[in-house]
């Protein structure tokens, strides 16, 4: 394990130590690291875990550890993940490495902490991701209280607590033939518009012995034995769900948007994701939207984990240049499967996004998110992204992969006004009439939606807000134990 030491005072060794422990995928690791650094600013120590695998990525491909460096009360640390440095750890084998953590990175964890018992760097609070409940478990052992961060949407968290619920109604499981715009109507709060189809993806199994889907309900019910719940959310965005929620789990803190929140306590011009990438930046990007009208630009990214076939990606192609519409799309090189690249792609489609495109690996997304030209948002629906285009007030349409993605992609549409969801589907003819109908047909309506519920955005993060004071709640709710 690699140890990142700090010069500490004495009375330094005496404030709250926090260990901060995400499941190493880089949606996790983002949300969470931006909770790290906010605790560092009101004398906290933060020891931040990372896998072996994560870490070494960073260091080649970004920059930005470096910034850590100004902050003496923080540290990284690293902990095998228990795969062979050749797997790839892609969305598809998601559950091997929950796996290999649960049975060879648990014993790890458990000695860190257990050999700091009793010492000056004793870590006295946990914060440990919500699907890897044995962090939980190890916190109970070694008598050190534990706070449970789900970076998912309050609304699928809910959900994951609502599978007993519709076991029991017969609402799961459904089959593959099933009429999939079947309304669901044993999650609380959400009778009137969700589908079977809104699901997160791990409740489609046939079979409930379904890993995943064992995954989602055994460790959501878990959280409820911590000490308290944290979720990156607001309560003027899912303050209903959060409602129903308190019913049945301990002290909830919504703190979020965090990434805007960040921005609020340090009001420096850093972004807020620094230290997480795992690619690195094509930074050309912000140059090029800099030579685009304001509202032009549709802006394409799937996130860190989604993959798509040869055949998927030449659909979205044929769609976004038929769209006539200015595009900057992130093109991840482990994104496509089987063959990993398109290997004919027609000359006029090939020129139209000459003309009107930019692919880049990667995208420093909220600057992009912020750029005056840049007026809609073709997204996978992954929570970090959601909460980045409400912030930015930039209008959506969903696309989503897996996981809590689905059900995002519902409130967007259905709920909060601010996109359009086209789940399920993926040929030319849609992608074209759904981004001609977000950034021509409906732009008017969609973009009052987004300035609302980006104001509401910044008005939970300041002084006097929601999540302001939710998060000052948490600082006390630490420092107390």
């Amino acid at each position: 394990m690699e140890h990142v030491e700090q010069d500490e005072s004495p009375k330094e060794k005496r404030v709250p130590h926090v260990l901060v422990f995400p499941f190493p995928a880089l949606g996790h690791v983002s949300c969470m690291l931006r909770l790290a650094r906010l605790l560092c600013l009101f004398d906290i120590r933060v020891t931040f875990i990372h896998s072996e695998h994560n870490y070494d990525r960073l260091r080649r491909n970004t920059h930005h550890l470096d910034y850590f460096r100004r902050w003496p009360s923080f540290q990284f640390r690293t902990i095998p993940d228990g795969l062979p440095t050749e797997h790839p750890r892609s969305a598809t084998r998601v559950m091997e490495l929950w796996e290999s953590m649960r049975t060879r990175t648990k014993p790890l964890l458990r000695e860190m902490l257990s050999s700091s018992l009793g010492g000056p760097d004793a870590v006295t609070c946990i914060i440990a991701d919500g699907i890897v409940s044995f962090t939980s478990d190890i916190g109970r052992e070694l008598d050190i209280p534990t706070f449970v961060f789900r970076t998912v949407s309050a609304s699928c968290t809910w959900s994951y607590l609502c599978i007993p619920n519709l076991i029991q109604a017969g609402e799961l499981p459904f089959q593959e033939d099933a009429d999939m715009d079947e309304k669901i109507l044993g999650v609380p709060g959400m009778e009137s518009f969700l589908r079977r189809r809104d699901l997160p993806s791990f409740l489609r199994a046939k079979d409930l012995n379904d890993p995943g889907t064992q995954i989602v309900l055994t460790e959501t019910q878990q959280n409820a034995r911590a000490s308290a719940l944290i979720l990156n959310t607001f309560e003027d965005l899912e303050g209903p769900i959060l409602s129903h929620a308190r019913a049945h789990l301990p002290s909830i803190y919504a703190i979020g948007p965090l990434h805007a929140l960040i921005h609020s306590k340090l009001d420096d011009h850093a972004p807020s994701n620094v230290g997480t990438g795992l690619w690195q930046e094509d930074t050309y990007c912000i140059e090029w939207l800099d030579s685009k009208p304001p509202k032009s630009v549709l802006y394409v990214s799937f996130g860190s984990y989604t993959v798509v076939t040869s055949e998927e990606l030449l659909e979205f192609w044929h769609g976004l240049v038929n769209s006539g519409k200015f595009f900057l799309w992130v093109i991840r090189p482990d994104m496509i499967s089987g063959n990993g690249i398109v290997d004919q792609i027609p000359a006029g489609l090939d020129d139209g996004a000459k003309k009107r495109g930019l692919l880049v690996g990667w995208a420093p997304q909220e600057q992009v998110l912020a750029h005056e030209a840049v007026g809609g948002f073709l997204t996978h629906s992954g929570w970090n992204s959601t909460l980045e285009s409400i912030s930015a007030g930039v209008p959506m349409v969903c696309w989503p992969y897996f996981a809590d993605q689905q059900i995002n992609s519902r409130f967007v549409s259905e709920v909060w006004g601010v996109g359009l969801d086209m789940k399920d589907k993926c040929d030319r003819g849609t992608v074209e009439k759904t981004v001609r109908e977000l950034m021509e047909d409906k732009r008017e309506k969609l973009q009052k939606s987004a300035d609302r519920m980006a104001e509401l955005a910044r008005k939970a993060v300041t002084q006097g807000g929601s999540s302001y004071a939710s998060f000052e709640r948490l600082i006390g709710s630490i420092k107390s134990v």
